[in-house]
């Protein structure tokens, strides 16, 4: 029971309480991986015990089908375990990564878990982990709130790599940063499944707009892309004006990660990227430029980008962050270098030859759309603030109501039933007491959403571009060149992060250096381990390296 009192702590994901102590969802997530281990092996473990102890009996049968009011009823004990032990098995790292859905599916199990739990151990025991099941129970509705609204894909880039680029709308009150992520929802795809994408454009672009790179590496992703290929024209095509290019609906919740940028804390940068884990340091990148063009303080004036790729065409995810045209001075205020190791390639790709998947087909169909709802724990701190202290006060007045006027004349007593009242006090504090300061909230949020479209129609005269208008653009096979970033490229290897760090020392000297590193395990721990290396060997001209990873992995 202990172990499930913090168990739904770390997947709370617009927590105050994480937000109090700086660890940020896609890390907290670890906890409640370990956690769970050990909730299940006590679990499991104790199951067994009561088990063995049954069979030595004689009355294995007669114990595990019993539900008595007197006490412990043993069935939902039974019910609870097997939703465990699914949910467990089904989250092994070798189920998850080959058949994702079925964890996630499977994971769904724990409102059967959590309410059987309840009726299993009654409403004293079932305390002992309320506090944390009831903070995610309020996020759960939050969020459950804000993914109602469906958000409209402004824009869809289909890049060669298979990577395909969306970008929607967003209110200018809607806090986040550049190691942010969303979970995202596309109904056309699925009903039922929520995907993490790092967001890859920079918060202080000003135009209210917020974007994602999705690769096609799975099921869900590889669905995307052709729906967008068939809807918009495949291979670049432009579509037949008699054809219905029906707008991609989304539906989205957050934006969540750390509440402070700490990517602009460190004077020198040394960003490690895999794949795609590339779009969270163009969000960074766009950071650094946006303040250094607006004049405003930016600490960062040393940045390198390391970036392991599989095959050339993926160096067009560069093409989504124009850094010239950001900051056109870019070299007199920032030292940046790109390095991209293309290991899966000997020799640079021709200028001609292989065009079946070097194009790239853009497509504005909506200059402004439906927009993102700030309904988020790191949305708004009063709001949120008020949301949740409204949710607590209803559940300890309901709890008393129900004590007085219901429980203790009535002398009720038996332990399921009063599990299962409690855990409908939960629900209904939540609703009933949560809920208007949600729709206020709401309407705070569309008042404040109207009195920008007002300000932002006086501003702009500018003609509004028709919602059935759509653009394909072809371009070649190579990613642009920033005249005023040094870039190498490097076909055939890996980086070599001894000899780059080396390098980096010699160069920069007695500093202190941020390491982030975005992409699988085993580049996140080469990095890590390089980082130790270079710390403890460090003399005292050497510089510090700190080592920060950002990589969200369910």
């Amino acid at each position: 029971m202990y172990c499930l009192a913090f168990l739904f702590l770390p997947i709370t994901r617009g927590s105050v309480l994480l937000r109090i102590i700086d660890i940020p969802f896609e890390q907290a997530t670890r906890y409640h991986i370990w956690l769970g281990h050990l909730a299940m092996c006590f679990i499991t473990l104790h199951g067994l015990c009561y088990i063995i102890i049954w069979v030595m009996q004689g009355v294995l049968l007669d114990k595990i089908v019993e539900w008595t009011d007197d006490g412990i009823s043993n069935l939902p004990g039974v019910i609870t375990i097997s939703a465990g032990l699914l949910m467990w098995v089904t989250s092994m790292p070798p189920v998850r990564k080959k058949q994702f859905e079925l964890f996630f599916y499977t994971h769904q199990l724990y409102v059967v878990f959590v309410l059987f739990l309840a009726l299993h151990v009654g409403d004293f025991i079932f305390s002992i982990a309320a506090g944390g099941i009831f903070l995610f129970v309020i996020d759960r509705f939050l969020r459950f709130c804000q993914s109602r609204r469906t958000v409209d894909v402004i824009s869809v880039t289909c890049l060669p790599c298979g990577t395909v680029e969306l970008v929607f709308s967003k209110p200018a009150n809607l806090r986040y940063n550049a190691l942010s992520f969303i979970f995202l929802q596309i109904r056309e795809l699925s009903w039922l499944q929520w995907h993490p994408f790092s967001v890859s454009s920079s918060p202080l672009a000003g135009d209210n707009r917020i974007s994602v790179l999705v690769k096609a590496v799975g099921e869900w992703t590889d669905k995307l892309k052709s729906n967008v290929s068939h809807m918009y024209g495949a291979e670049g095509e432009r579509a037949l004006p008699n054809q219905s290019c029906s707008k991609i609906k989304a539906s989205i919740e957050g934006p969540y990660g750390h509440e402070l940028p700490y990517h602009l804390t460190y004077e020198n940068l040394i960003l490690v990227a895999g794949g795609s884990g590339i779009a969270p340091f163009l969000a960074i990148l766009g950071d650094m430029l946006h303040l250094k063009k607006q004049g405003k303080p930016c600490l960062p004036k040393n940045v390198i980008v390391i970036w392991a790729i599989k095959k050339s065409d993926e160096l067009h995810l560069l093409s989504t962050a124009d850094m010239d045209l950001i900051c056109p001075n870019l070299s007199d205020r920032l030292n940046l270098e790109v390095c991209v190791y293309v290991t899966r390639e000997s020799d640079p790709p021709l200028e001609e030859g292989n065009n079946s998947e070097g194009f790239t087909c853009s497509v504005s169909s909506l200059l402004r759309g439906r927009g993102m709802s700030v309904l988020v724990g790191t949305g708004n701190s009063i709001w949120s603030g008020l949301y949740i202290i409204s949710s607590v006060i209803g559940f300890t007045v309901l709890m008393a109501l129900l004590d007085i006027f219901y429980i203790n004349p009535l002398n009720i007593v038996t332990w399921w039933y009063r599990g299962l009242l409690f855990v409908v006090c939960m629900l209904a504090s939540v609703i009933l007491f949560g809920g208007p300061v949600i729709y206020f909230w709401h309407r705070w949020e569309k008042t404040v959403l109207a009195a920008e479209e007002a300000e932002d129609a006086e501003k702009d005269n500018r003609p509004q571009q028709s919602e059935s208008a759509h653009t394909n653009i072809m371009q070649d096979n190579f990613a642009p060149e920033y005249h005023s970033v040094s870039r190498s490229i490097h076909y055939g290897a890996r980086p070599n992060f001894e000899e780059i760090f080396k390098s980096v020392s010699e160069r920069w000297g007695n500093v202190d250096i941020g390491v982030i590193v975005c992409g699988p395990m085993t580049l996140q721990s080469s990095v890590a381990k390089q980082c130790r290396s270079q710390n403890l060997r460090r003399g005292s001209l050497g510089p510090v390296f700190h080592f920060n990873s950002h990589s969200f992995d369910l």
